[in-house]
């Protein structure tokens, strides 16, 4: 375990530009649990690449909320999820773009993420590399409950990622939020860890699973 339990910390976390500042509050073996004086921030220790010590900032010095997911000692990243269902969050993938919305479903290695700007989301877990729930009751931009409300998925989801994005061949799909041209088009297969996305001039373009964080329908 980590021995700055309490202590202010900073972050280098995978895939992520910026460093992460906030007061190591709990910790699990599989992920500790950070507070930046707003929000509640749970990190996987798998992403974290650096931890080291921080100057205390002026204005952290009072009483800590209770954590929205519950204590963290139990907590594995999925269960994580699991108790996230429904509540307002910020999900770091990779480089300085977020995610706002909240989880509807939880499968076993992937989840999805229902939000405003993308509608449903199909995210790999191995590639989360940070969840801030908000606080109960706020809803993203500002948005009322009858422009927000919750969506559980009506299609039947399948149970790993791989097989969730054989569904949606011969459809046009956006991997990691379209960061990359090349990395959006018409899904024409998934096998053998490899998936053959057609552009728009006929030419394929090959990808490994691995590599692919989400992926959703435009």
């Amino acid at each position: 375990m980590i021995d700055y339990a309490n202590e202010f910390v900073a972050l280098t976390v995978a895939d992520l530009r910026q460093v992460v500042h906030g007061q190591l509050v709990d910790q699990s073996a599989e992920l500790i649990v950070l507070y930046d004086g707003i929000r509640f921030m749970y990190v996987p220790l798998v992403h974290i690449e650096q931890l080291t010590r921080y100057p205390s900032p002026s204005g952290m010095t009072g009483k800590i909320p209770e954590s929205p997911l519950g204590p963290a000692e139990h907590l594995s990243h999925r269960k994580v999820l699991l108790n996230a269902k429904g509540v307002f969050a910020e999900l770091y993938v990779a480089g300085n773009r977020t995610i706002h919305g909240y989880v509807t479903s939880v499968m076993t290695d992937f989840f999805v993420f229902h939000s405003p700007l993308h509608r449903s989301l199909c995210v790999s877990m191995r590639h989360l590399k940070i969840f801030a729930p908000y606080d109960d009751g706020q809803l993203p931009y500002a948005l009322g409950p009858n422009r927000f409300p919750f969506y559980p998925p009506t299609a039947p989801l399948a149970r790993t990622f791989d097989r969730q994005l054989q569904k949606f061949e011969n459809e046009f799909v956006i991997l990691d939020l379209g960061e990359q041209p090349r990395k959006s088009g018409l899904l024409k297969s998934v096998a053998n860890n490899l998936v053959e996305l057609a552009a728009a001039d006929g030419t394929s373009t090959y990808i490994h699973l691995d590599h692919v964080r989400t992926i959703h329908l435009p």
